[in-house]
């Protein structure tokens, strides 16, 4: 931890969805252990999962990076994926672009743009068609 500062940088493997959400696993364990209160935990562990599950689907994975400090809990996941076309469409509820084949493992309903939103206390998403997606998510914690 620098200046109160803890940072963490993770890989998102593409296609990998034994290994999808090994990040926000990670995360969620270390909250826990520096003692945060459990419904920012449950923010941060499900809004993060969201954007990790949608690097693995989407994007061919990417890189996730966290820093928490004492006033807030910011994590940046960057793919070079295809981009969104359209943000507003992707944050309808049930909306998905994710083939037959993942949605038949559970995946891909629809409802991981959303549940970003819900549970983030910001959420800015930058993406540009060809070119990739980063999604940050804010979480306060005062």
């Amino acid at each position: 931890m620098t200046n109160g500062i803890i940072r963490q940088n993770f890989v998102i493997p593409a296609d990998d969805f034994t290994a999808a959400g090994e990040a926000s696993s990670s995360v969620k364990k270390m909250l826990i252990q520096l003692g945060v209160d459990p419904q920012k935990v449950k923010k941060t562990a499900i809004s993060m999962y969201e954007a990790e599950i949608n690097a693995v689907i989407h994007a061919n994975g990417g890189i996730a990076s966290v820093e928490i400090d004492r006033n807030k809990i910011f994590i940046r996941i960057e793919d070079h994926g295809p981009g969104i076309p359209d943000v507003e469409l992707a944050m309808k509820e049930g909306y998905t672009t994710a083939p037959d084949a993942i949605r038949e493992m559970g995946f891909g309903a629809g409802m991981g743009l959303p549940n970003m939103k819900r549970y983030a206390d910001l959420l800015e998403i930058k993406t540009e068609v060809g070119k990739g997606t980063t999604v940050e998510i804010t979480v306060y914690l005062s």
